[in-house]
This record gives C-alpha cells, sequence and structure tokens, in this order.
C-alpha cells in the first residue's frame, strides 16, 4: 500500500503549502458568523476549483467551528468523474496526501465495508478524481485529528450507499460529507430556477435525484435514504453557481451546501 498524491494541486487550488492554507482560511474567515444549533451529522458540498465553490464549501465547514475536537472519523463519499464504476469503490491507499499535509486513512473501517454488496477497491478510481482531494485541506484546517473513509461512488441504487452510511454512522464522532456540484452549464436564469427546484429536492430528502441535477446524485440519493431513518432534517446553507463566483453567465455550473441534522 502507498499514499495517494495529490491529483489537481496547482489546478483546482493552490500547490504551495502556506498559499493553500492562507486560501482556505480566507475562505473561511469570509463566512465566519455565530453559528447556532447541534452541529451537523452531515454534509453536502461542492467540489468545483476553489475560485468558483470554494465559499459555498465554507458556508457548511464553518458549522464544524464547535466540534473540532470531537470528529474523529471522516466518510467522504462523491461520484466518479475519471473512471467508470459499477457501485462504490474505495482505494488500498494508507493516507491521501495533499499539499502541506495528509490524512491517514481508517483502514480498518475501509476493510470492513468492502464486505457489503456493492463496494469494489479501486486505486484507478481514486487515483485522478478531484471531488474528494479539494475538501482535504477544509477538513485538516476545521477539525483535529482525524481519519478518513475515502468512497468513489458510480452507478449505485441508493440502497446500497445507504447500507454503507449505515455501517459507518454509529459513534457520534463520525462526519458524512457528500461532495456534490448541482446543474451544469445551463444558461444562468435556467441553472437558478433548476438548482433551486434540486435544493428544494434535497431539504424534502428525495433519494430519487438524477444526474443532471446533481453530479453527486446517487451519494445524495444514499445519504437521504439514511437519514429518514434516522428523521435527521435537511437545512440549505447556501445556493449560487459560478456566475456569481468566478465565471460568466453564459454557461455556468450550480454550487449548494446544505447541512442535516
Amino acid at each position: 500500500m502507498s499514499n495517494r498524491s495529490p491529483a489537481v494541486a496547482g489546478m483546482f487550488y493552490p500547490s504551495d503549502p502556506a498559499a493553500l492554507a492562507a486560501s482556505v482560511r480566507g475562505y473561511l474567515d469570509e463566512t465566519a458568523e455565530d453559528v447556532k444549533g447541534p452541529p451537523p451529522k452531515a454534509l453536502i458540498l461542492p467540489h468545483a476549483g476553489y475560485q468558483y465553490s470554494a465559499s459555498v464549501a465554507a458556508c457548511g465547514y464553518r458549522l464544524l467551528a464547535g466540534v473540532r475536537g470531537s470528529v474523529s472519523q471522516v466518510v467522504l463519499v462523491g461520484p466518479a468523474h475519471r473512471v467508470y464504476v459499477q457501485g462504490m469503490a474505495v482505494p488500498s491507499a494508507e493516507a491521501f496526501e495533499f499539499p502541506g499535509g495528509s490524512v491517514a486513512l481508517d483502514t480498518d473501517a475501509i476493510a470492513s465495508i468492502r464486505q457489503l454488496p456493492g463496494v469494489v477497491l479501486s486505486d484507478e478510481a481514486h487515483a485522478l478524481e478531484h471531488c474528494l482531494e479539494v475538501h482535504l485541506p477544509f477538513l485538516a484546517a476545521v477539525l483535529d485529528e482525524f481519519t478518513l473513509i475515502p468512497i468513489v461512488v458510480g452507478d449505485c441504487p441508493s440502497e446500497q450507499v445507504a447500507n454503507v452510511l449505515d455501517h459507518l454512522w454509529d459513534g457520534g464522532e463520525a462526519l458524512i460529507v457528500v461532495s456534490s456540484d448541482l446543474s451544469h452549464y445551463l444558461p444562468y436564469d435556467e441553472a437558478c430556477a433548476e438548482d433551486t427546484r434540486t435544493s428544494l429536492a434535497i431539504a424534502a430528502r428525495s433519494t430519487t435525484l438524477v444526474g443532471e441535477q446533481a453530479c453527486g446524485a446517487h451519494a445524495i440519493n444514499g445519504l437521504m435514504t439514511a437519514a429518514k431513518r434516522r428523521d435527521l432534517k435537511v437545512q440549505i446553507l447556501d445556493v449560487r453557481n459560478s456566475g456569481d463566483t468566478a465565471g460568466d453567465r453564459s454557461r455556468v455550473v450550480g454550487y449548494g451546501a446544505y447541512a442535516l441534522r
């Protein structure tokens, strides 16, 4: 086994450790405000280049300010962009690296979920995948020491995703982060309307999202299946798109931040 090296440093976020740390802190400081209510058990956050979506993701990560010492495990789940995956893929690596740091994987927990239906071992699915990597600097900034369970979801029934989350759910120290963007490449006004509809569906704990609504639809549907079993509620934190953050408005990508408590 070996460590997974960063694949998109210098493209999606700064490759210099000091610049990356300053960038993450800047996004978190921009969203800093008094956090009310219990900490989230799960978050749904976007995964584009930082200039496009990090300000939206930071709206979720700021909710962890009061629990940085109590979260010891992060289940990080996102869609397969680079490699076709039937089911869910976990890696053989012992750690995931990012500029200036690394996060150890919970190899025992990963071994335990490999026994569940739909879970396969695929380092190839993780090697170039950006949707999990971009979250690591934020997680390292807002949490103390924790272990990581990275899962890339491909073509997979929501019940199989939910069963994996159920297996990892017990214990208040585990945080679930689902990585997903919303609509892709619609004109600005169409994207705003579509992402509003999708956000309302997420708030209603829909388990029938499709890829046109959110690239992480399978992961979100699985999370919502598990959340319904526990009657968790969904809070919409922020919904914007690249036309609001750092792009033109002719073809935009949507981003949303949601907390489950």
